[in-house]
């Protein structure tokens, strides 16, 4: 059976050159390969069942992943997905959506980098640069847009106490699930920090898929609490040349054997 690669975005705008920012037309033709190539883009419960054994895929799969739930996914990205019927799973800071949600969001206003963006959630200015909660309703209700947590507040873990822990990752699943009425089975670490401590407080909060940021493939029997994921490059040729790597069984093997990564 084939591998499943989970890939990572974060940004999809006009900054060229920002390390975790892909250009809209990039984008667009790496969705458009992943459709015309036949791909599967699977939903959350699905990867979870595809390791667990419960669905066997004929066809080539990839899950798709964005962290933070910034403003510019909605303005460059979902277009697109709708464009090629891509399915992602979308991964938010619920405190910053709270407060994006207090006030009013211009779509029409410049995208800001990645450095500015984080600068201008610092200062309380989220709602230029992140997602409020009736985008992410807009975007669940196609159908084609999951959404899971990334936390409350954008911690990193594997410092915070039991009660930071709860607060963190039981706050932000019980939020999401309040305002989007749908089950957050999903987690993605800030900074890809975590410890053993951090992971039991998630499972036993019931999270069903835990994302971390290391570099890798999913198998089936692989750690549904330590999913393995690819960050995106602005790159159509990359990408291209990663999928077809990251799809085969003996290619992927052979390559992150050479990398020296964890299987």
């Amino acid at each position: 059976m084939r591998p499943v690669p989970v890939l990572t975005y974060h940004h999809v705008n006009e900054h060229k050159g920002d390390m975790v920012t892909v250009l809209p037309e990039v984008f667009e033709q790496q969705m458009r390969y992943l459709s015309k190539a036949g791909y599967r883009t699977l939903k959350a419960d699905e990867l979870l069942s595809f390791i667990n054994g419960g669905l066997f895929l004929d066809e080539k799969a990839v899950m798709i992943t964005f962290d933070d739930g910034w403003l510019d996914n909605y303005v460059y990205a979902f277009p697109i997905l709708r464009k090629y019927n891509i399915n992602v799973a979308v991964c938010i800071t619920t405190d910053w959506i709270e407060k994006t949600s207090e006030n009013t969001i211009d779509l029409n206003a410049r995208i800001p980098d990645h450095n500015e963006s984080y600068s201008l959630v610092k200062r309380g200015e989220g709602h230029k640069v992140v997602l409020n909660w009736e985008l992410a309703k807009e975007m669940s209700e196609s159908g084609l847009v999951e959404f899971y947590s990334h936390t409350k507040s954008h911690r990193k873990c594997h410092h915070l106490s039991a009660d930071e822990l709860e607060e963190e990752l039981e706050g932000s699943k019980r939020i999401m699930e309040e305002r989007l009425g749908r089950p957050c089975i999903a987690l993605c670490w800030p900074f890809g920090r975590n410890n053993d401590f951090s992971m039991k407080i998630a499972r036993d909060n019931g999270y069903s898929l835990l994302f971390t940021t290391k570099n890798g493939i999913v198998k089936k029997g692989s750690d549904p609490y330590a999913i393995n994921r690819i960050s995106v490059k602005d790159s159509v040729f990359w990408f291209r040349k990663s999928m077809l790597i990251y799809s085969s069984s003996l290619l992927s093997t052979w390559y992150i054997y050479l990398k020296g990564w964890k299987k």
